[in-house]
């Protein structure tokens, strides 16, 4: 009889000495944000409306149709007058860039955000037990990780992971390596670094499916610092709570609706085809599809099957109402049950009007896309990491609270993923903050265009429905 209890005692410990260690195991594998730094150019790359209409004039391919076509996307894109651009455009270079133009645009951008967030967090480059880093439109040799390794002086051991060509969702697929390789390896440091060249990538041409893609870029990057050590979740800002990848790449109009490619005279663009709309709303609506339900409360996901039931119950909507329901989809389910602040990508007004009508959003909500797009324009990748940064300076992330981060890229993708806000937010706190120097002046009274005044025939419409179509969709 004693051998029996001590036996099952035996037993009964080792199961839960099992459950414990599985359980343990899950806490070092969760995803932290310690910091994030976001790059803020000098002043003197600062481009105004009126400059980009100068850098337009340059282009001697173009004819007056397309001239007023472009200066209508820029006035209407919802893009201020502080945005920035790289250095040669400065120089009347973007016609003839060279690969160090492209590498020194980098080489500004990582050595002051990589700076900054090591020095801030007291950590030393030989720390970093990981290194991703994305940027889509160079690829160099050696890489810009190597680089970036070799400017710090990292150590040996170090895994590094060097993306192009994944467009403006790159930022979360780089979160999603960095997650997985947590769920490996345990008390690991990783830097995230996202940025886009824009030196070696100006069109020169006039097709105007090409020339958009001109205006709406816009120069900036971010650093991002991440850890899976216990010991440090309490110096975190964000605890990663979930992560959905959707590729599309497999239908032949998503895959052809953001290509760069030449156009008909050999000139290299970034082609964006009448396609891209449908191809972004469908990657949008299977995306929720996946990461609804493991965002939002039962209750809500409850009343959502009740109304989809009644609404077959009662039969199809009119032809009008189906027709409008087509163009501008709404998701029909209320995602402020599950989170609290949405970070939208932002690559372009219609995107932002297009993803807060789905979602049903407020301007409130939309806010800080808006603003980011104003001050900073579209920084590709990036530029989820500068809507972050608002929601942050205007002291709105409190802990509990969701952050929902979505992006689109080329391919194609949409991908999102949900922040646990793990302590209160102050500005004060996080001196490296891009927004610091101009938040009081945001959001200011009109983001209008100065220059939607200044010139009538911008108000009117395009006889080409090309601005219309594509400029929904970047």
């Amino acid at each position: 009889m004693d051998l029996l209890c001590i036996l099952s005692s035996l037993l009964i410990s080792y199961l839960i000495f099992k459950i414990w260690k599985r359980i343990d195991s899950k806490r070092d594998q969760n995803c932290y944000i310690l910091d994030y730094q976001c790059h803020k150019p000098s002043d003197d790359r600062m481009v105004s409306t009126q400059f980009s209409g100068e850098i337009i004039l340059r282009n001697k391919h173009m004819r007056l149709n397309e001239y007023k076509f472009l200066l209508k996307a820029i006035v209407s894109s919802g893009i201020g007058e502080q945005t920035y651009a790289p250095r040669l455009f400065f120089e009347g270079r973007e016609e003839c860039p060279t690969q160090q133009d492209a590498l020194s645009e980098m080489e500004e951008f990582y050595i002051d955000t990589i700076k900054k967030l090591l020095e801030r967090n007291k950590l030393s480059p030989s720390d970093i037990d990981v290194l991703v880093v994305n940027v889509a439109m160079l690829n160099s040799t050696p890489s810009l990780s190597a680089r970036i390794i070799n400017h710090y002086k990292m150590r040996e051991d170090i895994k590094v992971f060097n993306l192009t060509a994944m467009g403006c969702s790159a930022s979360v697929i780089s979160v999603d390596i960095v997650k997985n390789i947590f769920k490996t390896y345990k008390n690991k440091l990783a830097l995230v670094v996202t940025s886009e060249s824009l030196s070696q990538n100006w069109y020169n041409g006039n097709n105007r499916s090409m020339i958009l893609a001109n205006c709406l870029f816009r120069s900036g990057g971010c650093a991002v610092l991440l850890t899976n050590k216990r010991c440090l979740s309490g110096r975190a800002m964000f605890k990663l709570k979930c992560l959905v990848r959707t590729h599309h790449g497999a239908r032949e109009d998503s895959y052809n609706a953001c290509v760069q490619k030449e156009d008909e005279l050999g000139r290299v663009g970034i082609h964006l085809d009448k396609t891209l709309p449908k191809a972004a709303t469908r990657a949008f609506v299977d995306n929720l599809k996946v990461i609804t339900p493991k965002i939002l409360p039962v209750t809500e996901l409850f009343r959502f099957m009740l109304s989809l039931l009644l609404k077959k119950l009662r039969g199809n909507p009119s032809k009008g109402s189906t027709a409008v329901a087509q163009a501008a989809p709404k998701a029909g389910i209320n995602f402020k049950t599950g989170i609290d602040h949405f970070c939208i990508h932002t690559g372009g007004k219609a995107v932002i009007d297009a993803i807060g009508y789905s979602l049903d959003l407020s301007e409130y909500d939309l806010e800080p896309a808006r603003m980011t797009l104003h001050r900073f324009g579209n920084t590709s990748a990036s530029s989820l990491w500068y809507v972050l940064g608002y929601m942050e300076a205007k002291k709105r992330l409190r802990r509990g609270d969701r952050v929902f981060m979505i992006s689109f890229g080329a391919g194609f993708k949409c991908n999102s993923c949900v922040w646990d806000v793990v302590r209160d937010l102050n500005v004060g706190e996080s001196l490296g903050n891009v927004w610091n120097h101009c938040i009081d002046q945001y959001p200011p009274k009109s983001i209008v265009n100065p220059f939607l005044e200044k010139y009538g025939w911008i108000r009117e419409e395009d006889d080409h429905d090309t601005f219309k179509i594509r400029e929904e969709a970047m």
